[in-house]
This record gives C-alpha cells, structure tokens and sequence, in this order.
C-alpha cells in the first residue's frame, strides 16, 4: 500500500459509487490505474466487500452505540440480541468492541437491559447518534431502488433500470436523491489488519461547543489525514485517520487533545469491521409492503 492506494480506499469508503475516472482526475492519474489498485486491494483482500450503510433511523427505527472492553465477543453479541440486532460490530485492540445497536421502541429502557445484561463486562460508553439531519422523505421507488444497491451499491444505472423495470431517467434522480441523503452512505468494508504500511483508527473527541464550529476546525487540521468523513454524536466527534506509524498516530491524537473545544479523546485501533445487512433487506422488504409511507407508523 501506498499513499495513492490510501487516496483511492478514502474516496471509495466514502462513496463507493464514484467513477475511476474521476477519482484518477483528483489524484492526477488514469481511471485505469485506479481501477486496477483497486482490483489489487480486492484481490488482497484489504477490500472485503462493497456495501450500502444506512442510518435505522431514516427507515423508522431507533440506534444507539455501546462501547464494552471483553475478550468475548460472542457473549457480547449474544446479550446485544435480546435487547436489539447488531448493525455494525468493530472489535478493536485491547479488548474493546463497538457496537451499534438497532432497537424499534422504548430505546432508554432497551439501553438499560442491555447494561444490565452486561454487567460482568465493563461497559466503557453508551451513546445515540446525532439524528436531527435525518430527513423521511424516501417513495417506495426510492426504497425499491435501495433494495437493489444491497448487493452491489456500485451497480451500473442500466443494470437498476433493467432490475426495478424503471426508466434511466428516474434511477439517475433517484440516484442523486439517494447520494445527497446524509443517511445513506455508498461505501465498503475493509479489512484494517491487511494494509501494511498504515495504521487506521478512530479519534473520538468530546466537546461542549457547537458541533458545526468543531468540524470546522478538525477539518482544517486533519482533513488531509481523513480516511472517512467523521461521524457525529451527541456532544462527540470521531474522526477516522489514517498515519504512516504508530508515533504518528500518538502524535496526531495529541494534536485532536490540543484542539480548542476538545474536552477528552480517545484512540480506538480497528481490527475488524462487521457491518450485518439482514436488518436492512428485512426493513426495505417490510417498508415496501405496507400501506402507508410514514415510516414510523410502521412495524
């Protein structure tokens, strides 16, 4: 792995659905040499799979976040289950694990069972997303056309148009509507224990100050050491950063403490990244069944 192929993993994680060509046109080199480091992260495994994420709370559901430190993640997942269905699950080193959790109703009383269930582990952080850009306003042709971006988010507008029976022009407005939803990201997982050559992790950085102000400044420090584009929760912001070296990390972690507004940081050091998809096909399925469009008027 090279700087490049780093450039290229970047842009894909955050949208997977942008052509060779113009990622070559922003990195000063061909489409075809993108796609061929791309094909050779595939064939090495540092790019697992190509996928759609998209926020529960845009198709009617509740989510939050728990952050445990165990070694057994499969007692971990087990106590997640009776509580809610997992939708991402990151182990990470030293123990810890993130994982974000889906719930239908009654999510306070949902949080609470599951730190009860985990009470001989050490629940290090329970926290919700921040939802209030979340906008419901998918049609079922915007449901219909997402059903079908599961398996391959990156497939051609006239492979949709074949599979949905719809016309050229409304998968491209559909398209457009559905990139532009910040709930909805075209990504990919990948396997950070296969790059050599560069550490990828996640600085989360809590603050008092208004989330916008903060952004600001954390993408004028570091935004040329993103690897994707932060994520938001309350009163937090985790910034996903890649570095040459376990020195550079450290030192890119301090300069985050240093950021005025910053209150505390933490380092989490990904060794896997497990993103479940059977909660979506089930919700697209149940969504595009029912009656009525207002998502959380339904079961």
């Amino acid at each position: 792995m090279d700087i490049l192929d780093m450039k290229i993993l970047s842009r894909l994680l955050n949208n997977c659905r942008k052509p060779d060509r113009q990622i070559g046109m922003e990195l000063g080199i061909s489409g075809g040499a993108v796609g061929s480091r791309i094909n050779k992260m595939e064939k090495l495994g540092i790019i697992e799979k190509f996928c759609l994420k998209v926020e529960p709370p845009l198709l009617g559901l509740n989510m939050f976040y728990i952050v445990v430190n165990s070694q057994n993640q499969k007692e971990i997942i087990k106590n997640v289950k009776l509580a809610g269905m997992p939708f991402a699950i990151v182990p990470c080193v030293g123990g810890i694990t993130v994982i974000g959790v889906i719930v239908k109703e009654d999510m306070q009383q949902k949080i609470e069972l599951l730190q009860k269930l985990m009470e001989d582990v050490r629940v290090m952080s329970v926290f919700e997303a921040d939802n209030t850009k979340i906008t419901h306003n998918l049609t079922r042709t915007d449901l219909e056309i997402l059903n079908e971006l599961i398996q391959d988010p990156r497939k051609r507008i006239e492979q949709l148009s074949k599979d949905t029976e719809l016309s050229t022009k409304t998968i491209n407005r559909g398209l457009e509507k559905l990139q532009n939803n910040e709930s909805i990201q075209f990504t990919l997982i990948y396997d950070p224990s296969k790059i050599e050559g560069f550490l990828c992790y996640a600085v989360v950085a809590m603050t008092q100050e208004d989330i916008p102000k903060m952004l600001k400044k954390f993408e004028d420090e570091f935004g040329e050491d993103y690897l994707m584009t932060p994520f938001l929760a309350k009163n937090q912001v985790v910034l996903f950063l890649y570095s040459e070296s376990i020195f550079k990390m450290d030192e890119m972690t301090e300069r985050v403490a240093k950021v005025e507004g910053t209150i505390t940081t933490e380092l989490f050091i990904p060794k896997k990244i497990d993103m479940p998809e059977k909660w979506l096909e089930k919700r697209l399925e149940t969504l595009t069944k029912s009656q009525t469009l207002h998502l959380s008027q339904v079961n």
